[in-house]
């Protein structure tokens, strides 16, 4: 490509060298993947300022180099384009790398604390039942059309965001649904893209060591609506106190959906069970398999904004019955021994509140309920007392165990949750640091009727310690617990 082609989209500060008839090989923010001929933009990155590998790759061979700050040695031979942000600039470079696929896609994103994963995955469900090809980036799978990419990060960075976009686009997608993380706004990773609409689902206490603040977390969601365009839609959950505050200063079309107050999309539950739920959106009445208040919530965020795209709303109450839960999202399991394992991702206090709510709306007082869940390492330590308070207070037996340690002890982790629990609450609580031993006690203590919640990690295959990912997933061990119990 270009580089004057290339660079349209960019407002330099300054220009050092020429743009004129440079074919550009490729698109680079890694040094370690510079090739000969190609751009390389220079970004301020957490742990790294790549700044300080531009002599490296141009010695490597760059014909242009984006970056904040010229370096103090300017090769003649290549051309040096100034920035004020260059994470910025990255983005938009990488939309006109890609031919602007956002363009060429119904693109809708989902943002909010918890939701995001099975909200955007209910709706390329929803697209593929329909008929449409569709795309889907998320925390647990990224999907173009039918074929499954490997994911790590909820929103991809914008080289590979971009590119799943283009490859979206030349799979014959109509329709692409991705999770909008609050890291992906602050980092720009977002960037150049063009949306045709945006939900926000719900904001609880997350990601502070990040954010700092509650306001800071706010204003990340915020700024994913303000910067849709009028020809967009912007679906809010107004049941959330923060739900009206997202879409203050939007120019899309603005919509409500909620369960409590009159919206545009009333959802209303009429019967719950562990295996599915009849519910009424808009007065329709649908059975569906999903359980608790809170998917109550993300189906009829599916539901509204299947509609703002235009699915015909008969054949969507009717695809509504047939859509199945993500993997690791209340996800249910039936012990041969009567009790329900249940695996969940819930990793925040709010998560946790709405899968415990969730399951004793469905029991009542038939039935214990035993919770095993911890807390992620190099993460915020703020939570950690308070998700185990709200999981004592909601379970008959818990038990904390290890999740993510990261780089933490596990031991210590264990003792700022053990933190937030009153005398009554420990004489309940085991501390059990090996994850499989935790869960296969749990499943010890369940009798004919109980239910085992199984929380944190959810669709994760693996434990994260000291640097290396071990393999480890939840529901493997449970269903190597259920085997021994038919012996």
């Amino acid at each position: 490509m270009l580089l004057e082609e290339l660079i349209k989209p960019l407002k330099p500060v300054s220009i050092t060298g020429t743009t004129a008839g440079i074919e550009i090989s490729d698109l680079v923010c890694d040094s370690r993947h510079m090739v000969k001929g190609a751009m390389f933009v220079a970004v301020r990155g957490v742990a790294v300022d790549s700044h300080k590998f531009i002599p490296q790759v141009v010695a490597d061979g760059a014909a242009a180099v984006v970056c904040e700050q010229l370096p103090e040695e300017v090769a003649g031979n290549v051309c040096y384009i100034v920035v004020e942000n260059s994470t910025n600039a990255l983005a938009l470079l990488a939309s006109a790398w890609n031919g602007y696929p956002s363009e060429k896609l119904q693109l809708v994103g989902v943002t909010g604390t918890n939701g995001k994963t099975t909200t955007a995955t209910l709706l390329y469900e929803m697209a593929q039942l329909l008929g449409y090809k569709a795309g889907l980036i998320s925390t647990v799978r990224n999907i173009v059309d039918k074929t499954v990419i490997h994911t790590e990060q909820t929103t991809p960075d914008p080289l590979t965001l971009n590119r799943l976009l283009r490859q979206m686009v030349e799979a014959g997608c109509s329709y692409a649904f991705m999770e909008v993380s609050s890291h992906a706004c602050v980092q720009h990773r977002i960037d150049g893209l063009k949306f045709k609409g945006g939900i926000f689902s719900n904001l609880t206490r997350d990601h502070l060591d990040f954010h700092k603040t509650v306001e800071n977390y706010i204003n990340a969601k915020k700024s994913f609506f303000d910067g849709l365009p009028a020809d967009a839609f912007a679906l809010v959950n107004i049941d959330d106190k923060v739900g009206t505050v997202m879409v203050q200063n939007t120019k899309a079309h603005k919509y409500t959906y909620s369960l409590r107050s009159m919206a545009d999309f009333k959802g209303k539950i009429i019967e719950s069970r562990l295996n599915g739920t009849l519910l009424s959106i808009n007065g329709k009445e649908i059975e569906v398999l999903f359980t608790g208040r809170f998917n109550a919530y993300n189906l009829t965020a599916v539901y509204g904004a299947s509609l703002l795209l235009g699915f015909p709303e008969e054949e969507v109450a009717v695809k509504m019955s047939m859509l199945v839960p993500v993997a690791g999202r209340f996800q249910t399991l039936l012990s041969p021994r009567g009790y329900t394992a249940i695996i969940d991702y819930a990793h925040t206090p709010d998560a946790l509140i709405n899968v415990l709510n969730a399951i004793r709306e469905v029991t009542g007082t038939r039935g214990k309920i035993i919770t095993v869940v911890g807390a992620g390492g190099n993460r915020d330590k703020g939570k950690r007392p308070i998700m185990a308070k709200e999981a004592a207070t909601r379970s008959d037996r818990l038990i904390l165990t290890s999740d993510n340690p990261r780089f933490e002890d596990p031991e210590e982790i264990l003792h700022d949750m053990e933190a937030g629990l009153d005398e009554e609450a420990r004489r309940h609580t085991l501390k059990i640091t090996d994850r499989r031993e935790a869960i296969k006690a749990a499943t010890c203590f369940a009798e004919p009727g109980d239910v085992v919640l199984i929380a944190g990690k959810g669709h994760e295959d693996y434990q994260e310690i000291k640097g290396v990912k071990h393999h480890f997933d939840d529901k493997e061990v449970v269903e190597t617990l259920f085997k021994d119990e038919k012996r």
